[in-house]
């Protein structure tokens, strides 16, 4: 069941308040879950169950995004922002320094995250930040147009496209390698999901100078990128890899832009390697 929680966090115009909305279940280490730009939390549900039978498993409506509320006016969406913010509700969750994984935009807070040393262990997935500056223009023009078509599109539209594989593909197939595998319900969900997201021209904007150039000292890091991401080209997990160089690339065979649907046995897999290295490394 889908909760709210309300927060303070400290931002660039000083201390505000926000709230977003989470899912929690399962039981043992917790498991911070972030979505990428435009998604929601109910992006997590193929793999949430697999990884709760280990872990607190917490998953996140980013601010501006999904069941959450836009952050305060003026506050910007940067990781110098966000990250330490969701660190705030960590905390108010009652959750001290949580394993991360994190898709796409996720990926990059998870990382972040990791480097401000908020988290013990991250799992980034197609992580944003390692594009050159056309892989960027190309990956936010196809996201663009993605926010455009959500928006155009009404609402017996698309739930007309999604009660068949060939318009689930229409709708998601630029995010997920199998769309046909989404329910229609998931489909309309989440395209929806898109077009009402009140943070996203402002990530966007924000994303447009991000670089992710630190390495993560000191904690287990897996990077891991799907085969057919036609969104994030795989090449640069190369690239996530020679600036993180003792973080782990694995590669998702099959697997899209948004991997947890594709194939959410290693997905799951994956996130709870990383985060059993942890566990090694403390012991």
């Amino acid at each position: 069941m889908t909760a709210t929680v309300s927060f303070t966090f400290d931002s660039p115009l000083g201390p505000r308040t926000t709230t977003v909305a989470y899912e929690r279940k399962g039981s043992g280490e917790p498991l911070l879950l972030l979505h990428g730009i435009g998604h929601h939390l109910q992006a997590w549900r193929p793999v949430t169950d697999i990884l709760a039978a280990e872990h607190d498993v917490i998953a996140v409506d980013l601010p501006g995004f999904g069941a959450s509320e836009a952050l305060p006016q003026g506050v910007p969406y940067t990781l110098g922002t966000v990250a330490p913010a969701l660190g705030a509700l960590c905390a108010t969750l009652g959750v001290e320094r949580p394993h991360v994984a994190g898709n796409s935009l996720g990926g990059l807070l998870a990382l972040e995250m990791g480097r401000s040393k908020l988290v013990r262990s991250v799992t980034a997935l197609s992580p944003a930040g390692f594009w050159t500056e056309g892989e960027r223009r190309y990956a936010f023009a196809t996201l663009l147009a993605m926010r455009a078509g959500a928006k155009a599109l009404p609402l017996p539209a698309v739930r007309r496209l999604s009660r068949t594989a060939a318009g689930r593909a229409a709708l998601t197939g630029t995010i997920y390698a199998r769309p046909a595998r989404r329910s229609p319900e998931a489909v309309v969900a989440e395209t929806l999901a898109l077009r009402d997201a009140t943070g996203f021209e402002e990530t966007l904007a924000a994303g447009g100078s991000v670089r992710f150039t630190d390495d993560v000292p000191g904690l287990p890091v897996t990077i891991a990128w799907g085969t057919r991401d036609r969104l994030l080209l795989r090449r640069q997990g190369v690239r996530a890899k020679h600036t993180v160089p003792d973080a782990r690339l694995v590669r998702l065979p099959r697997c899209g832009h948004v991997p947890m649907n594709d194939d959410p046995a290693l997905v799951s897999r994956v996130i709870l390697d990383t985060a059993r290295r942890a566990s090694l490394v403390t012991a």
